[in-house]
């Protein structure tokens, strides 16, 4: 996606206070059944529960790729949502997860909080738990991004 047509999208989702009009353009979100709401500043991810998404079948519990996918794409586009100057599609550095307890076979929530903002990288802490219980995670993260925009010559 260009830096022209990432702005445009961006301006349409905040006109609309409907931060989902960014999954539409992200067909793994959608394939997932990632959904985005407005929370405060920022956005709370959603995964909408499917029988597909389940890894271990004899608990049943969440496949573990899927909770990480629902964490890194909520910080990724928390940190878009909340962008003020040069909008630039955040690039993950890093990704440190954590899985603290299975996912039940239910909706489940992300909640993502920035913990240092540079002008080249942010650091974000994410949360997934369920039942809206956020006292109780099913996972953390760690995400580091890269949101200075590249000014390499190299192609």
């Amino acid at each position: 996606m260009t830096p022209a047509a990432l702005e445009g999208l961006l301006q349409r989702a905040r006109e609309a206070r409907d931060p989902s009009v960014l999954v539409a353009a992200i067909p793994y979100a959608q394939f997932l059944g990632l959904g985005l709401e407005p929370d405060g500043d920022g956005v709370r991810g959603r995964l909408r529960y499917d029988e597909s998404l389940i890894g271990d079948a004899t608990i049943p519990a969440l496949h573990g790729g899927t909770i990480a996918a629902l964490l890194e794409s909520t910080a990724i586009l928390d940190v878009l949502w909340r962008a003020e100057d040069e909008i630039v599609l955040p690039r993950t550095i890093t990704f440190t997860i954590d899985y603290l307890r299975s996912g039940r076979p239910v909706d489940t929530l992300c909640r993502a909080s920035i913990v240092r903002q540079g002008k080249r990288v942010v650091v974000v802490d994410v949360r997934a738990f369920q039942d809206d219980d956020e006292s109780r995670p099913i996972a953390t993260a760690v995400v580091h991004l890269l949101v200075a925009r590249d000014t390499s010559d190299a192609d």
